[in-house]
Parts: structure tokens; sequence; C-alpha cells
């Protein structure tokens, strides 16, 4: 599959999401948060070749982890060095990056990293290097968010809502492009053979009376396209984690949510300790599930548990869950 992940942790451990897009001709790996022991599960050279690390916030649970992925990548120069966080979180990244005894760097010393605060409205980026021991913010840019995306990559889009958690909480949506492919077997029907000629009909769609020419024919392009390419929806996959599931944040996210493969959301609390939810800002699994019912998301796992719950409890967790959306499970191996 184009589209992997990993639900990283466990449970009564801190979690993580590690996404893999593989395009056929490249890999974009993103990382979401970097709870305690999370980026260990990946290793130093998986880590070393992570280009998006989003953070959801940066309560101790989510960023505990951080140390190990900056070691790795604090002079990356292979490709670039891109955090994601809520708006107004860029300083306490930087002071992270300021805990540390920089003596020994000097004007030569590479690495640079762009810190991009999500806001409602905005993606304002600051740049930070290396050199100067992360001691300057410089701000590099600011641009209007067009609807939910966020970065345009190579075969896939990243997109983030706002929520509400006492602080903003991002959460995400990696949606594949659509897959176009040729269909061989109408190739064959229609005696074309394969070429050079089928990169351009599998680009851009055809302009005006534009043709192509297949063994010495010359073809109507629009009309090939119509017949031969097959076009595939791409996958996508949501994370959604410490925020609390109003039904006025649920009509929010449910269209942003409609038909999304995979949803891997926080499930801190049973209906029953529903009250103990509210306090602290958290969801229900009956409330994910019932949002992941209104999205007809394809399926949805939960994660990020009370400590209250025991395996006993877990499991009726998310009993609490299949009685809402059948397709609700826990990562793989978390039984």
């Amino acid at each position: 599959m184009p589209l992997t992940f990993e639900v990283l942790g466990g449970p009564q451990r801190d979690n993580a999401l590690f996404v893999k897009v593989d395009t056929g001709q490249s890999q974009t790996r993103l990382l979401f948060d970097c709870g305690d022991g999370c980026p260990h599960q990946l290793g130093p050279s998986e880590l070393r070749e992570v280009d998006h690390l989003c953070f959801s916030h940066l309560h101790m649970d989510h960023v505990a982890g951080f140390d190990l992925f900056f070691r790795v990548n604090f002079d990356r120069t292979s490709k670039e060095n891109r955090i994601w966080v809520p708006h107004g979180s860029a300083e306490i990244v930087q002071n992270r990056f300021r805990g540390f005894m920089w003596n020994l760097v000097d004007e030569k010393q590479p690495g640079e990293w762009l810190v991009t605060e999500v806001a409602p409205e905005t993606v304002r980026t600051t740049r930070y290097l290396t050199k100067e021991a992360f001691r300057a913010a410089h701000p590099l840019s600011e641009v209007a968010r067009d609807g939910c995306a966020i970065f345009e990559g190579d075969g896939f889009t990243l997109e983030a809502v706002l929520l509400d958690h006492g602080t903003p909480s991002v959460g995400y949506l990696v949606r594949e492009h659509d897959r176009v492919n040729v269909d061989t077997a109408v190739l064959a029907a229609k005696g074309l053979a394969p070429g050079p000629w089928l990169k351009r009909l599998r680009g851009a769609p055809a302009g005006p009376g534009e043709t192509v020419e297949v063994n010495g024919a010359v073809h109507n392009l629009a009309e090939l396209q119509r017949e031969v390419l097959v076009t595939t929806r791409g996958a996508s996959i949501a994370y959604l984690t410490d925020f609390r599931l109003t039904p006025a944040t649920a009509d929010v996210i449910v269209p942003w949510l409609r038909g999304v493969t995979t949803v891997v959301c926080e499930s801190q609390y049973r209906a029953t300790d529903a009250d103990l939810a509210d306090a602290v800002k958290h969801s229900t699994s009956e409330e994910v599930a019932a949002m992941a019912a209104r999205a007809e998301i394809g399926r949805l796992i939960l994660f990020h548990f009370s400590d209250r719950y025991d395996a006993a409890g877990r499991r009726e967790l998310l009993r609490d869950a299949q009685a809402v959306f059948a397709n609700a499970t826990f990562p793989d191996g978390w039984w």
C-alpha cells in the first residue's frame, strides 16, 4: 500500500503515530507527536528520514521523546527539518532547542529548523539555526490558510483543524492523492502498445482537440484518457488526540473526516466517566464512535486511554465504542 502507518507506544504509555507515503518514486515520513519511548521504536536510521514532525500540542506526554529525535537530526542537511505546532508554541520549541550546551558550535555548523505554527486563519513559519545555538528566531513567512490544507507534499496533502484541550490542539489528516493507473486489459483490447506516450496519457487532462501518436496512428487524447485510465481514490489517515468532543466540535470535524480511510483517535474515558472527560477536556469512546459513524469513515483506531482503566476496563471501553461504530478497534498488538 502506498500509505502505511504504525501507532507507537502502548496502553498506559505515551503514544504517537508514524505515517509513510510511498509514491513509487519517493517516500515521505511523518511523525505525529513524540511521546516518551516512541522514537525509540523507529530507531535512529528511520528517525533520520522523518520529513515532518507534527505536534498536536506540547503537553509533556506528547514531547517527552523529542530529545532522541533532535539528537539524531540537529545538524541534518539531507532534507528540511520541519516541525508543526499549534499557534503560540514556537517559543516552547525554541526552548527545547536551547535546552542543551552549544559551546562547540561555530558559524560553519550545519542545521536549520523550520517551525510552523498552525493558527485559525494562517500558518506562520519561523527559522532557527544550529550555528546560532538557536538563540534567534528568524520570521520566514506567514500565509493565509486555504481551507484545512497546510502543506502539499509529493503524493499527498497534509490538513489540519484546531481542537480545544484548554489549549489549542491540532488534529491532522494525511490525504493521499488519487492514483491514476492504466487498465492494461483495455490497452491490449485496443491494440495499443505501451510506450513513452503513456506518461502523457497519465498526465494532465487533455487540452481541446489534443492528440497523441501511438504506433504511427493518431488518437484523441481525451477519449483515450476516458477509456484507458482508472482512477482509484487515495487512502487517508487522521490523527486526533487530546480534545473535548462537544456537539459543536463534532459538527465541524465530521464533514472534514467524511469518508476518511482510517481515524486514529484518543479515547480517554468510557461514557460512564464523561464527567471526568469534561473536566480535563478529553473525549469518551462512545463520543468518538458516534463521530466516526456520522462521518462514515472506514476504520476507527482508539488509543491514548486513561490510566484508570486496566486491560478489562479497556475492553469495556472498546465494547462501548463498537456498540456505536462496529469497525472500532485498538492498534495492532495492543490486545
